[in-house]
């Protein structure tokens, strides 16, 4: 049980947050849900607050959890705890969202699928607030295990439309409490998404209140100036107010935390008890379930008097035994739980071990067994690394992890400890722990690894530098895990040197370090079956395009799957050197199919970043708005940040300036993990940006950024921005220099799109009328609008400067239609201000739709346009079916239209293919 004085009696001051829960639950009544978090250290009234909640929103179902210390290597038992009186409504969810919710509380058997977990629970939970409001309490948030953390978080964010209020209690930082010895999680739940909501601290009582508090619910008679030390010593802390007195004098000294004093005030009441008394508490704090069918099986086989004992050890207060048994305060259980002595502790945890049922409770009888222990124990690292395998089916990564790392502790056998090392990193890795997976491998022994464990050792290592924002050894590391294979695993190890070339793609790493990877595959790589794309890599780098483009072309196409199927962000790169936009089209519709076929947030993520691309590229920007919306929000339900390249071309192409230098900040800033081309695409994005604003200096050195390393697959589609920019600096040398080079790759790649974007910019350098001609001819043919319309504009500008002011004005009057039909804001006003120039008014178009309406609004219009019904908006979107039709009540407004029906009136929010397809 909690603190009387925290539960009972109404709380003392307190009155700004009580305002401040009053207007969450009364929003949540007005279908205005909305999420709290409530941050304050352990004693400072949190939980007090949420009963206070709970007490002042009468109507309201309640739901609530606490997260447990010793529960955080338990995948989504938090969230289990919140949903099972909500488990009535599971019949009223989609197949595929019940199956995942089943798997992950237990009720079936499978793997869960972390990114329908979200938003099955978002179905459950707006399913029972159609009954009657809802608020769900989560206390203790910060031991809150991190896979029902995302979805809580998840939850948080989406029910604005909804009768729902969720309010979280947590701590300010984590603090062992002295239950440590398992190895923490190394995902802790502030960082899967609490840290972002609405947040409230909780602050220390002030000395009137502190004073008021005493006055009521101090057991002790207090003389003045005894009340005013405690005032003094708590500092506002409630708990530490009502426990010091209860220690039977004053707190340790100044420097300890506050969560000591208050620990030391309830190890106090420890004092005196039988050791029967003392023992059966430890036991009860070793137990993180609270189950008295636990509790009493383990006290008897300790051969305690459980009568006598309970009674002594329940007259302390700090527990109460019932139907279940709950410890007055989390720090109430640690205190016992210190206070032992390690024999006590391993004869509590032994005993619990030997009472949980291996069957229904392996993870926690491997626990208690590790606990128990006093050495290494290879029988219980054994049982560990099995616990760390159903974590992992389970969709526990992180609980593998912490499982995997004792294991390890616990291992004799040298070579068993090294498989564990190895598998205990990469859990560490694969939850987000790069830097803890680092640990675990330079705990290894260089010596005592055969060849194939030192591969495994690079390849992990290569990976973790890849996360590294400064690190640039991945690559490298990558080439000697392909060396160590070469004889082990041939086809590994080339697929090794191509993690390497498409590792330094990635991060636009280029140039030297890709010379580096050739030349030691040139040498050490072993011979394919048949050419492949390792091969097309090195003769493009020995002998040009010209030489390559055949084999790229078959590392594409070749026989059987296409290569994109393997390597997207690859196959991705060469399309776009090639200008084959043919091929980027079919690679993001296979990325959209096969991320939505296989349920991989991250797969359809960068399909449908891809997708955005496509969109920009070919000027159809409302759909590259709502698929840039999709992406965010599966980003959201998936817990990761939204990825950047795509929202970069699309506030380039805007010209929207001060958008796309914030996206530019902000991928500077990120970890070196974006695709494709991180570094190279950022440079390329603001320099298309400049020139569309007129601004060529600044584009000029955007774009020498981007082409400075001459990188592979990542200098192609700068280079035109590069010799804009460069002719309107008038520098002709460098002009000339990045004609040549887009030449080479546009003659080879062959396609009509890049021949036509080569010809406009040979006009620029040359002046030759027949190559502006030639650009809009070509491009013409193809979907690349945007570039159709950049043609025109500037063969307009070109035939002003030659004084032909009427045929000027039709190619300006072209480029203008086309680029504000394209979105294309910053080259539409260049070609305004061109018109302008030669003595014509230009028109004014009237603002496209997607102008109006906010980012997800046009997702919202454009699926449902295309005849999807709010329900399928809703789990497409990652949203509420009630937020749904809040945001097509905002747009019918915003349209001035009344009906579903007449969005198709709008021709920019039709949909020509089913969005469900790509």
């Amino acid at each position: 049980m909690r603190s009387p004085a925290l539960t009972t009696d109404p709380l003392v001051g307190r009155h700004d947050l009580k305002r401040r829960l009053d207007e969450v639950t009364g929003a949540a009544r007005t279908e205005q849900g909305g999420a709290l978090v409530l941050e304050g250290e352990a004693g400072i009234g949190k939980s007090a607050l949420l009963e206070y909640a709970r007490n002042a929103a009468p109507g309201f179902r309640v739901v609530r959890t606490s997260g447990s210390e010793f529960e955080q290597e338990l995948p989504y038992s938090a969230l289990h705890q919140l949903c099972v009186p909500m488990l009535k409504h599971l019949d009223e969810l989609p197949d595929r969202h019940r199956d995942a919710l089943r798997v992950a509380f237990g009720l079936a058997e499978g793997t869960p699928d972390p990114f329908l977990i979200g938003l099955a629970a978002l179905g459950l939970v707006t399913a029972a607030a159609r009954e009657r409001p809802l608020m769900c309490l989560v206390d203790d948030a910060q031991w809150v295990d991190s896979a029902s953390a995302r979805a809580m978080a998840f939850l948080a964010r989406r029910i604005a439309a909804d009768p729902v209020a969720m309010i979280f209690a947590v701590r300010p930082a984590y603090v062992a409490d002295g239950l440590g010895e398992l190895p923490k999680p190394a995902v802790h739940g502030l960082a899967d998404g609490f840290g972002e909501l609405p947040k409230l601290v909780v602050r220390g009582l002030s000395d009137e209140d502190a004073k008021a508090l005493l006055a009521t619910r101090s057991p002790f008679p207090l003389d003045d100036q005894v009340r005013d030390r405690l005032v003094a010593e708590a500092q506002g802390n409630p708990l530490a107010l009502l426990e010091l007195p209860r220690a039977g004098g004053f707190a340790p000294p100044d420097g300890s935390s506050m969560p000591a004093r208050i620990e030391y005030g309830f190890r106090a009441r420890l004092a005196g008890l039988s050791s029967e008394a003392r023992l059966l508490l430890i036991v009860a704090s070793a137990d993180p379930t609270g189950d008295p069918g636990l509790l009493w099986p383990a006290a008897r086989h300790l051969d305690l008097d459980v009568t006598p004992a309970g009674a002594e050890a329940d007259a302390t207060g700090l527990v109460e035994f019932g139907t279940r048994v709950r410890f007055c305060h989390p720090l109430a259980r640690s205190a016992v739980y210190r206070a032992a002595d390690a024999g006590e502790r391993r004869a509590a945890h032994e005993a619990l071990a030997a009472v949980t049922d291996p069957i229904t409770a392996p993870d926690r009888r491997a626990w208690h067994r590790a606990q128990a222990g006093s050495g290494p124990d290879d029988d219980v690292a054994g049982e560990l690394e099995r616990c760390a395998t159903r974590a992992q089916a389970r969709g526990g990564v992180a609980a593998a992890a912490a499982f995997l790392e004792r294991s390890v502790a616990l291992s004799l056998d040298p070579a068993r400890r090294i498989d564990r090392t190895l598998r205990a990193a990469q859990a560490g890795f694969d939850a987000g722990a790069s830097g803890k997976a680092a640990d675990l491998l330079a705990l290894l022994e260089p010596a005592a690894l055969e060849e194939f464990q030192r591969a495994e050792v690079d390849l992990l290592r290569g990976r973790i530098a890849f996360t590294r924002h400064a690190d640039g050894s991945g690559p490298m590391l990558m080439v000697r895990a392909a060396q160590r294979l070469a004889s082990l695993d041939p086809d590994r190890a080339r697929e090794c040197f191509l993690d390497a070339v498409e590792m330094s793609l990635s991060v636009g790493r280029g140039g030297a370090v890709i010379d580096r990877v050739l030349t030691a595959a040139r040498s050490t790589a072993p011979a394919p079956s048949s050419p492949d794309a390792l091969d097309a890599l090195i003769v493009l780098a020995d002998d040009g395009y010209d030489a390559a483009v055949p084999l790229l072309r078959h590392a594409l196409y070749g026989i059987g799957d296409p290569f994109w199927t393997r390597r997207p962000a690859l196959a991705t790169m060469i399309a776009v050197e090639l200008w084959d936009t043919d091929t980027l089209a079919a690679i993001a519709t296979w990325l959209v199919k096969a991320g939505r076929a296989s349920g991989s947030p991250l797969l359809l993520r960068l399909g449908l970043a891809q997708k955005a691309v496509e969109a920009t590229l070919i000027g159809d920007l409302g759909q590259a708005i709502a698929t840039t919306a999709e992406e965010a929000a599966i980003a959201d339900a998936s817990a990761a940040p939204p990825l950047l390249h795509h929202r970069l071309h699309l506030a380039a192409q805007r010209g929207r300036r001060e958008e796309a230098l914030e996206l530019c900040e902000a991928a500077a800033a990120a970890p070196a993990t974006g695709w494709p081309g991180q570094v190279t695409n950022l440079h390329w994005t603001t320099a298309m940006l400049h020139n569309g604003l007129a601004e060529y200096p600044a584009a000029l050195a955007a774009a020498r950024k981007a082409t400075e390393h001459d990188d592979l697959f990542l200098t192609g589609a700068a280079l035109p921005e590069l010799i804009e920019a460069a002719v309107h600096c008038a520098d002709h040398i460098t002009a000339a220099r990045a004609l040549d080079s887009l030449t080479e790759r546009t003659r080879a790649g062959g396609t009509t799109a890049g021949r036509g974007v080569a010809a406009y910019s040979r006009g620029l350098v040359t002046g030759v009328e027949d190559h502006y001609r030639e650009a809009v001819d070509l491009l013409a043919e193809g979907p690349l609008l945007p570039y159709l319309a950049r043609a025109h504009l500037v063969y307009g500008e070109w035939l002003r400067r030659e004084g032909r002011r009427r045929d000027c004005r039709e190619h300006l009057r072209t480029a203008h239609e086309l680029l504000s039909r394209a979105g294309a804001e910053g080259f539409a006003r260049r070609a305004a201000g061109e018109l302008r120039a030669t003595g014509e008014t230009v028109q004014v178009r009237s603002e496209q739709t997607y102008g109006r309406l906010s980012m997800q609004e046009v997702a919202v219009a454009r699926l449902v346009a295309s005849g999807a019904t709010s329900s399928e908006v809703a789990v497409q979107l990652y949203i509420s079916k009630r937020t749904v039709d809040a945001h097509l009540r905002k747009i019918f407004r915003k349209l001035g239209i009344t009906s579903r029906r007449q969005l198709k009136d709008h021709a920019d929010l039709v949909v020509q293919d089913r969005p469900d397809g790509g």
